[in-house]
């Protein structure tokens, strides 16, 4: 009697179905094996790449397939070969929230038989046999097809049943039946990719936005402003073009240890202390502070900011002054020391004696979790939904993953900002917990080099999909050394820089519009009479301000797709260390902007760019046009090799958009 190899041999047998002659490998995009979601913002496609391969010579198909969470039933996109075992299928997002997609893939026994029917037919052997195989297949097709395929699949195999060999080969070469084929393959022994892989879809706010930071207390002139006085700058906030509107914290500030003006340990009478220091009697995390308003006058701002089509953007910093609530009726969410006082904030040997930290290794650190995704919930209630959090990168990893989906899951269209000025795989991680968007070292990548290898890596390397730049050349921590000794010239050349090198980016204004360059000493990158600790009196009108450079590189921004995203960044040589050049497109090539940036603030430097205009869709024997976004300026260039100048105390940038030659049927030319 004839026993199993398996039991002849003694071995055990196989877990896995031997007959899955497919591997699918390498799919892209993917965050950590799946760990992380790919993000995506809504109207993107996502474009999936696999290996997919099998043993000899059998053809094979691939599927992606995806679907929202909370819906039961894939749909699915074929995949195409890009050749040597490359597939490559796209999809697109258009709901906010949790998707998914995997990789499917099979041999496919019908285009492998129709291959090999050709190639029989080509040499003229007789294909009956290989007919009745094809017969084979298209019944086991319609088996398992909906009725009316079925019916069509039959009368397909009718055609090749018959008498004539002739007219058979014919039928089953037929495009139509391998497209009727391919759409019912019963897919025997499919393979599946290991995981599926989690895309996260956020509000187009989220890849692309221009922030404005102030402080509304220093709104008031000779008194300490409100959320009222900030209803009022909207309208100039909307005519220079922002979208975020940020402010920093507006609740309740502590008086223990209240800071003093340039960080002073004591403050004088009459001091307001840093919004930072979060809690006093009059309340905390979801209180406002009193000389500001009330919560209501943050729902009405919100309100107001909305029909401007902006967002209004309040700070979450997770920590407390010695006078908030949450000490007295939470010790535990504090540490304390053997004496039983609570440890204030400490980087040795700067000490803030006028902020608690809050323990998350507390025994209650699930009720201190809760509490902290409320102060968020009651915010959202207000009618914000954009949120810039202080330090994250001093909390656990795990709470903010947390909380973020859990605020989110509600609520898809929040967007939270990490501040987190910290190591790179520090920030990496909090950008795969969940964070919207990032700020960057982009303050301190100042030469020419240094810019192209950073830019390089947050948009050739894996950050590119989960890690959203946001740059920021001024903030109301950091005044780096080239932005106290370059002046008016650096000020407008790092505007440019940030706003056209990234779609998401901020300024500290007014701060930055009347260029604030001076340092507290030298060597600090903190301000003279900082922001942060006393009230200032900003003339937004006076002469010299870059508020109209501001207005028209946001109205450049907001008028060029090619601005909107990174997918398409791509430095171009030019014969200068001191000037900068790059180039971003739409995808079809319809709208190109090209970018010169001179770097050095105190002298005039000049060039040779070149551009490589076959690649750019640009006509190599004619005249194209590029006109300057900045200076509403245009010239007529020639070729791909074409010299610029540009003096810092004339225009630090040029923006040029460049206008291609084009022809109507009547043979007139013009630009476009």
């Amino acid at each position: 009697m004839a026993r199993a190899a398996s039991e002849l041999s003694g071995s055990a047998v196989p877990d896995t179905d031997g007959r899955r002659r497919v591997v699918v490998e390498n799919v892209r995009p993917c965050v950590d094996g799946g760990r992380f979601p790919v993000k995506r913002v809504a109207g993107d496609h996502v474009e999936v790449t696999a290996d997919v391969l099998a043993d000899g010579h059998d053809v094979v198909a691939a599927v992606v397939r995806r679907r929202r969470d909370g819906e039961r039933r894939f749909r699915e996109v074929r995949m195409q070969p890009l050749g040597n075992d490359r597939f490559a299928a796209s999809f697109p997002v258009d709901v906010l929230g949790r998707h998914s997609f995997s990789v499917r893939a099979w041999i496919d026994r019908f285009a492998t038989w129709r291959d090999q029917l050709g190639r029989r037919v080509e040499a003229g052997q007789d294909v009956r046999v290989e007919l009745a195989v094809g017969v084979e297949l298209i019944e086991a097709a319609a088996g398992s097809a909906p009725a009316a395929a079925a019916t069509e699949l039959r009368k397909w195999r009718d055609r090749l049943a018959g008498d004539d060999p002739e007219a058979g080969a014919a039928a089953a070469l037929d495009p139509a039946l391998a497209a009727l084929m391919a759409a019912h393959d019963p897919r025997p022994h499919a393979t599946d990719s290991d995981v599926a892989v989690p895309v996260w879809v956020d509000r187009p706010l989220a890849r692309f936005s221009a922030w404005y930071e102030l402080f509304p207390r220093s709104l008031g002139g000779d008194r300490h402003g409100t959320l009222r006085d900030v209803r009022g700058e909207l309208a100039r906030i909307a005519r220079m073009g922002f979208d975020v509107l940020y402010l920093p914290p507006v609740h309740p500030i502590g008086e223990t240890h209240r800071k003093g003006r340039n960080n002073m340990p004591a403050a004088e009478p009459g001091d307001v202390g840093s919004p930072w220091a979060i809690g006093a009697a009059a309340g905390g995390h979801t209180a406002v502070h009193p000389d500001l308003g009330s919560v209501a006058d943050v729902r009405r701002l919100a309100e107001a900011c909305t029909k401007r089509g902006i967002a209004l953007a309040l700070d979450i910093a997770f920590q407390c002054s010695p006078d908030h609530p949450w000490v007295s009726e939470h010790p535990e969410w504090f540490r304390h020391r053997p004496d039983g006082s609570i440890r204030y904030a400490e980087n040795p040997p700067k000490r803030y004696e006028d902020i608690y930290p809050l323990d998350f290794e507390s025994d209650d650190w699930a009720g201190l979790w809760q509490a902290l995704a409320d102060v968020v919930r009651f915010w959202l209630r207000q009618g914000v939904s954009v949120f810039r959090v202080d330090n994250p990168h001093t909390k656990p990893f795990a709470f903010w993953e947390w909380m973020i989906a859990d605020i989110t899951r509600d609520h898809p269209e929040t967007i939270f900002l990490a501040e987190a000025f910290t190591r790179p795989r520090v920030m990496e991680r909090l950008a795969k917990a969940g964070f919207t968007q990032s700020y960057t070292y982009f303050a301190w990548r100042n030469g020419k080099h240094e810019l192209e290898s950073y830019l390089h890596e947050l948009t050739r390397t894996g950050l590119r999909d989960y890690f959203r730049p946001n740059f920021w050349p001024n903030t109301p921590d950091i005044l780096t050394e080239p932005m106290q000794t370059g002046g008016r010239p650096t000020f407008a050349a790092r505007l440019v820089l940030a706003a056209t090198l990234s779609p998401s980016y901020g300024i500290y204004g007014p701060a930055f519009e009347l260029v604030e360059q001076r340092g507290l000493r030298p060597g600090s990158e903190e301000y003279l009479d900082s922001e942060k600790y006393q009230l200032r009196d900003w003339d937004t009108a006076a002469p010299g301000s870059l508020e109209p450079l501001v207005t028209a590189v946001n109205a450049a921004r907001r008028a060029h797709p090619a601005l909107q995203t990174n997918e398409r960044l791509e430095f171009r040589h030019v014969d200068n260390d001191m000037l900068v050049a790059y180039t971003k497109h739409t995808e079809d090539r319809g709208d190109i902007v090209l970018c010169i940036v001179n770097l050095d603030p105190h002298h005039t430097q000049s060039g040779w760019v070149d551009l490589p205009l076959e690649h750019l869709g640009i006509d190599t024997d004619g005249p194209y046009q590029v006109h300057d976004l900045l200076a509403d300026a245009t010239y007529t260039w020639q070729g791909g090799h074409n010299y610029v100048e540009l003096d810092p105390h004339r225009s630090s940038a040029h923006v040029f958009h460049i206008r291609r030659r084009l022809r109507t049927e009547h043979d007139f030319e013009y630009y476009a």
